[in-house]
């Protein structure tokens, strides 16, 4: 089960999966691209779509409960879906801004996890994947909340991680540098003149990057669980240091 599948991380991970035949649950909010998407990936596997909002708390129970029998046992959870709103300072943040993020990247994933992680314990099994970010690890200027937001997602992990241990469920968190997605996009309510210079002078790392390392972290053997990993591209060296020197 993949959250955030209509674009970006999401999809290219959906992708991924379908490529190696596994079954699928996409959910996102955009029904049109969820049918668009499991029309493209469908092949051999079965794929469901779900349309929701992570922060309607309602509807998440609602939609997952409404799987059919053979989507109910789901033995991998990535969480991926987020976002980032606005570039400003803590004084001139905009507080819609600040709920979206939180809203999503936090109580978002708590819902989804609060709706899946019963099944796991009952089968004694499954691995949920966080997506968090470099945001999770430093904090950086004008990022103020969405950092705080991804650093209560790897707090979120490291305590699922936890608590869970005792049934045998893997827990994991891949963390993103740079990558060129509709982030930025979102982050910047579409300005492009914002939006163009986040990529300049470096490459960044794709989406299908990261759905690799994702791939890679939910195929490990049983008695293996990657943690925590952190990707950047070869120009970023932290948070904010790129070296836009590459033209």
């Amino acid at each position: 089960m993949i959250t955030g599948a209509t674009s970006g991380i999401g999809l290219a991970t959906a992708e991924v999966f379908a490529q190696n035949n596994y079954n699928l649950i996409i959910c996102g909010r955009r029904k049109e691209r969820l049918i668009q998407l499991k029309e493209r990936l469908t092949t051999n596997q079965n794929i469901e779509t779900l349309v929701f909002d992570v922060r309607d708390r309602d509807e998440v129970f609602k939609q997952i409960t409404s799987l059919p029998a053979e989507f109910r046992s789901i033995d991998i959870l990535i969480n991926n879906a987020g976002n980032a709103h606005g570039f400003d300072t803590i004084d001139e943040g905009n507080m819609d801004d600040w709920d979206a993020m939180i809203d999503i990247n936090v109580k978002g994933l708590l819902y989804v996890s609060k709706a899946i992680v019963p099944g796991m314990i009952e089968r004694k099994k499954g691995h949920i994947i966080n997506i968090g970010s470099i945001a999770g690890k430093e904090v950086y200027a004008k990022g103020n909340v969405y950092c705080a937001s991804k650093f209560a997602v790897d707090a979120i992990s490291a305590g699922m991680r936890i608590d869970l241990n005792a049934h045998g469920i893997k827990v994991s968190e891949v963390n993103p540098g740079a990558v060129d997605t509709e982030f930025s996009e979102v982050r910047f309510k579409g300005d492009r003149s914002k939006v163009g210079k986040v990529y300049d002078g470096f490459k960044p790392l794709l989406a299908e990057d990261i759905a690799d390392v994702i791939y890679f972290v939910a195929t490990r053997p049983p008695h293996v669980n990657i943690a925590d990993s952190l990707i950047l591209p070869i120009a970023q060296a932290s948070a904010s240091l790129i070296n836009r020197s590459g033209g």
